[in-house]
């Protein structure tokens, strides 16, 4: 990739979030260079927690069955929604630190088993959020292996824009085309697909949101048990609309590629792009409806501008006859 630089970064050039992106061909490439991000950290007296798919989890076990500084965690637990994942990093990271120890993380995400481009755009905003979520972390650093066996260099090219490091060589290399403090790209939506049913709300209707959904989600083949906690996330989407989006908003659901859609729109603006993905505290004063839909949702898709408004998008898988 041209975008890098041949030397390593001085430490005023580095963010304090240490988040390495290592584009690797094959299990020798892929062994080569998390084995040495690992030595690297227990040599400095860090903790390491590897979430990585199953089969490369199975090549790094062997090698650290006895290494109590090295703990392997199971994301597919978290179910497929990418906004999950921050929350649980933290987590991971707070456990593993014992106070202020350093802690390094390897996380792989499972590009290949992405369901959808909807999904596959997300995977790689949770990438480029997690400088920001982390941006004060300074004993925190994240090596994202990406398995580059295709040689797609447009898909490579993209994830490369959400890391502000490359790992080469068992050095690091500062990124130059690191998206930094831009606005992240978004893929604009795709129109939704007909037939799409549309309904108006305001003040008073959440209980016939709610029949709505539920009856388009049953119709469309969703699980009673998904349509239960489809109805929570409707009620908490909607809310907000009318609450900071201007009193009213416009809801539309449709079924597309084996996924229910629910899509609000309103005149508001979400100006935190970390909104839903941060576990609320006890105390902590509404924040609690992004949050919940992306517990209760299979997907969340966000679009936030001042100028024109906010778009949230509910998915929700479809079990294939």
């Amino acid at each position: 990739m041209t975008a890098i630089l041949p030397s390593k970064p001085s430490d005023q050039d580095q963010p304090s979030f240490r988040h390495e992106l290592y584009p690797y061909r094959g299990d020798k490439q892929f062994l080569s260079g998390t084995l040495g991000y690992i030595h690297e950290a227990l040599e400095g007296g860090e903790a390491v927690v590897v979430a990585v798919p199953a089969d490369k989890a199975s090549l790094l076990r062997g090698e650290f069955a006895d290494e109590h500084d090295v703990t392997f965690v199971d994301t597919t637990t978290l179910g497929p929604n990418p906004g999950r994942l921050v929350s649980a990093w933290v987590t991971w990271m707070k456990e593993r630190g014992d106070g202020d120890r350093p802690v390094r993380g390897i996380g792989e995400t499972a590009w290949r088993g992405a369901r959808n481009a909807a999904h596959l755009s997300e995977l790689r905003y949770h990438e480029w959020l997690l400088n920001r979520a982390f941006a004060r972390s300074s004993a925190w650093s994240m090596l994202c292996p990406y398995d580059d066996a295709d040689d797609d260099q447009s898909a490579l090219q993209s994830l490369s824009r959400c890391h502000p490091l490359i790992r080469q060589d068992g050095h690091y290399v500062r990124n130059e085309s690191y998206l930094s403090a831009q606005a992240y790209p978004f893929e604009v939506l795709n129109a939704p697909c007909d037939p799409y049913q549309e309904l108006s709300y305001t003040h008073g209707d959440l209980a016939a949101i709610r029949s709505k959904v539920s009856q388009c989600a049953a119709d469309a083949g969703v699980s009673e048990d998904q349509r239960l906690k489809l109805a929570v996330a409707v009620s908490e989407i909607a809310t907000n609309s009318i609450r900071h989006g201007g009193g009213r908003g416009t809801l539309r659901t449709w079924t597309q590629d084996a996924t229910f859609l629910c899509e609000f729109r309103d005149a508001g603006y979400i100006p935190d792009v970390m909104a839903g993905r941060t576990r609320p505290t006890p105390d902590q004063i509404g924040g609690r409806g992004l949050w919940l839909a992306h517990q209760l949702c299979d997907l969340v898709e966000i679009r936030s501008t001042r100028e024109q408004g906010t778009i949230v998008r509910l998915h929700t898988d479809v079990p294939r006859s």
